[in-house]
């Protein structure tokens, strides 16, 4: 029993000398060992990684914020749903929001309605007000997002529905992507995104383009777009950067009205009939063109200080004609038509200065935002008309995407409106009796290049 106890006792002592000697060894610096620690740095970038599901959006807070911790509801729909989706318009990207509705918007605009309020002028890009009446392309833009309800505490005048705000494609990445997507109706669309930054000077870059022609199941209808938007990133110092983004876009197309309705539903014509000039492409077209340049300053004056400015200015020209559907006879089953003009020149441009401030009440960590909104919009229009120029007799959907990656090269299939819905869009404005047929079942091939 004594030899037993004496044992243990021994362990234990052994233990602790054990313990002691470790634990002086930790406690050595470099220098007492005769050793010293190299430098060691470590810097990276990529691209964000593809998801359905984002967990941050800036245009709620104006400061990235997750969207479990915002008190308001925002549909953000991400780059991969914009590249699965193949998508090129407003339409495509808001036709999966919940909440929003489409109408035909003169059949030269995006027009929306949000909660069931219009949202005409409530389109913003980079949280900067984007209202003039057109139909913007997505070539340029990263991912989408929609605020529902008011928001003017930080926006300023807007509507109940809420806004659309398009986040922008910016440098700070290395890329090189072309692609070219066919499809129904004679469409063929190029696109290409050539990024690249250099870490020891601290300057970006990045542009991307897209050129698409068109026809249409509408007859007379077409489509010829062109749009580019460069971009220059320059890290003035550690604490400050500034972004220098411009772009233009031109529009080309047929200002369609869709049919007209005959005893409360759309007249019993083919999908494609037009209700308008013989020689619609040369007489009933309308053409916009958009330029914008601007700016974003950002400095980092401390660890719970930052300052932020930015600027854009516009220009936007818009020459529309048009020939449509006035009045219907319902006893002698005959629509007039009316024949109209309109010319819209605009220019603008706005600038907001905002401070932000990070500290600590009542022991949670908080994120104070202060600033100030400067703008200042011209709108120009001249309107003409003609009534009675002629006389003529008279939603759910299904989408299928296939998608292949084989290296550097994507390939990718869309099926449109696989149940041929006859109607996508009823109503024009606050007119009824105008509908937009749906489009018959369509395909597009897509492929990318990445090198």
């Amino acid at each position: 029993m004594a030899m037993t106890k004496s044992r243990l006792a021994l362990l234990i002592a052994l233990g602790l000398q054990q313990s002691l000697h470790t634990a002086h060894a930790q406690n050595e610096t470099p220098a007492a060992s005769g050793g010293s620690l190299g430098e060691i740095r470590i810097s990276g970038s990529r691209e964000a990684a593809p998801t359905y599901n984002p967990l941050t959006a800036v245009s709620a807070t104006k400061i990235e914020a997750p969207l479990r911790d915002i008190p308001q509801t925002v549909n953000v729909v991400p780059q991969a749903i914009l590249r699965d989706q193949a998508a090129h318009s407003m339409q495509d990207v808001l036709k999966t929001v919940p909440g929003v509705g489409l109408s035909t918007g003169d059949g030269q605009r995006d027009q929306v309605t949000i909660r069931g309020f219009t949202a005409i002028a409530d389109q913003f890009v980079d949280g900067m007000r984007d209202d003039a009446l057109y139909f913007r392309d997505l070539s340029n833009i990263e991912q989408v997002e929609v605020i529902k309800g008011p928001a003017s505490v930080l926006y300023g005048r807007g509507s109940s529905g809420g806004l659309i705000n398009r986040i922008t494609k910016k440098p700070g990445i290395d890329k090189s992507e072309v692609g070219l997507q066919v499809g129904s109706w004679n469409q063929v669309r190029g696109e290409f995104d050539l990024a690249r930054k250099d870490d020891e000077s601290g300057v970006a870059f990045r542009i991307t383009g897209a050129a698409e022609n068109a026809d249409s199941y509408r007859s007379q209808q077409f489509l010829k777009r062109q749009a580019v938007a460069p971009s220059l990133l320059l890290k003035l110092s550690p604490d400050t950067r500034l972004l220098i983004q411009a772009e233009t876009l031109t529009d080309r197309r047929v200002t369609d009205f869709g049919i007209p309705a005959y005893q409360g539903t759309p007249v019993n014509v083919p999908a494609g009939t037009y209700y308008g000039a013989a020689n619609a492409r040369d007489v009933d077209y309308s053409q916009s063109t958009v330029t914008s340049t601007g700016f974003t300053l950002d400095h980092r004056i401390d660890g719970a200080w930052s300052a932020r400015n930015a600027f854009r200015q516009y220009t936007y020209t818009l020459d529309r004609n048009n020939t449509l559907v006035g009045s219907v006879n319902e006893a002698a089953q005959t629509v007039s038509l009316n024949r109209s003009n309109v010319k819209r020149n605009e220019n603008g441009f706005f600038n907001q200065t905002e401070l932000t401030q990070k500290t600590t009440l009542a022991g949670m960590a908080h994120q104070l935002l202060y600033g100030v909104e400067v703008g200042q919009q011209n709108k120009d229009q001249v309107f003409r008309t003609q009534n009675n120029v002629a006389t003529l007799p008279g939603y759910t959907t299904a989408d299928l995407m296939a998608y292949y990656r084989v290296k550097k090269i994507d390939v990718q299939l869309n099926l449109t409106n696989l149940f041929d819905r006859s109607y996508i869009i009823a109503g024009h404005g606050s007119n009824g009796n105008l509908n937009l047929p749906g489009a018959p079942r369509a395909w597009q091939l897509t492929t990318r290049y990445s090198f």
